[in-house]
């Protein structure tokens, strides 16, 4: 008797995202934030029912949103039967549950959203434990507040349903565990890391590490100059392992290249404490090459994204040359070229032109 093929349909949650202009949010730009938040979304390959966005005057701490666009809010989940709401901002759990409780849908955050994002782009051992240590703080800060069964359990976004859960000094206790068997793992990873540091010292050659904002072409770049084949997609937060290859110029060697973790405005903190092991590289190198793409009209806010997070690592002061990247694809030269005399030094490139590196070859070549 021949067998039936079963089908297996997974049933997909209504969900809605919401992008809030926020007024702690100064970005001249606003329209390239919420795009930024649907490229994240689309990253973590989340199918939406409808997406809304609006501006906020102030932030209420009950609720996040105010008396007014709550009451918009939860008739349009209503009239939609919205079961998922997805903010663009990070909310604090008080907010998240009253949310939850006053709209009836399962509601997740900006800080969830990038923890997922991290968690399926991880690849090595180091990597991954560093994004469980950053997903275990961000589940406990969530347990505040919560019942005995704690039926509301924070899931997956995207997926129906949840989980229970046993008493909530209990699930405390065992997260504490888990982060610091974690933790320990982590530093016998990072023995290892630092041994291999130690060699690359011994050698002297010159360490040079990519910086930037994500998918600003760290990774390209990286590929380009060192004849690799990294992973380099055209997505969000598509590299998050640290990867050192060394770096030839007309056949000579000029030292060790290095890839990095790209950052994000309102990277949550978890995550930045997390990779700070990671991010250590930085501190031993000679030089920063920090990537800008140019054709994202909000560049100049990424720039001062990405040195406010240099600049809370501790390492603001060190030699950086700015990489105007794609510039093929820039957005009125004249206009951008009267910009970028501030940012001195720098070169133009184009990673995925056949000579589009040459500027930063003739630079390096003459550096180092």
């Amino acid at each position: 008797m021949a067998k039936q093929a079963v089908h297996v349909t997974h049933y997909l949650p209504k969900i809605l995202l919401l992008g809030v202009h926020a007024p702690y949010n100064r970005t001249k730009q606003i329209d390239s934030y919420y795009d930024e938040f649907l490229s994240l979304v689309k990253t973590h390959g989340l199918t939406y029912h409808e997406s809304i966005f609006i501006k906020l005057r102030e932030i209420s701490p009950v609720y996040f949103l105010t008396k007014g666009k709550l009451q918009e809010l939860k008739e349009l989940c209503d009239e939609l039967e919205i079961e998922e709401l997805l903010v663009s901002e990070a909310l604090t759990a008080q907010q998240e549950r009253n949310l939850e409780d006053l709209l009836n849908v399962r509601v997740f955050d900006r800080t969830k959203l990038i923890l997922e994002i991290f968690e399926n782009s991880a690849h090595t051992a180091e990597g991954k434990t560093q994004v469980a240590v950053a997903m275990l703080q961000y589940k406990k800060s969530r347990l505040a507040g919560k019942g005995i069964d704690m039926s509301q359990q924070r899931g997956v976004i995207g997926v129906r349903g949840g989980f229970g859960e046993t008493a909530k000094e209990k699930e405390t206790r065992d997260i504490d565990n888990q982060i610091l068997k974690m933790k320990k793992n982590l530093k016998n990873l990072q023995k290892t890391r630092d041994t291999q540091r130690k060699t690359r010292l011994a050698s002297q050659a010159t360490q040079i590490c990519l910086i930037g904002y994500t998918n600003a072409g760290k990774s390209t770049i990286l590929n380009r100059l060192t004849k690799s084949s990294v992973l380099a997609e055209d997505k969000l937060f598509a590299t998050l392992d640290t990867t050192t290859r060394e770096l030839f110029i007309d056949g000579q060697k000029k030292g060790l290249l290095s890839d990095s973790v790209g950052f994000i405005q309102n990277l949550p903190h978890h995550l930045i404490d997390a990779f700070k092991s990671t991010l250590d590289e930085l501190q031993y190198a000679k030089l920063l090459l920090h990537v800008v793409d140019t054709s994202n009209s909000n560049w100049e806010a990424q720039v001062q994204v990405v040195n406010s997070i240099l600049r809370d690592l501790g390492i603001e002061n060190k030699k950086m040359l700015y990489v105007f990247n794609k510039i093929d694809s820039a957005h009125n030269l004249e206009t951008l070229e009267t910009k970028l005399f501030q940012y001195r030094p720098h070169v133009l490139t184009s990673a995925s032109q056949k000579n589009g590196l040459d500027s930063l070859k003739q630079f390096l070549s003459t550096y180092l």
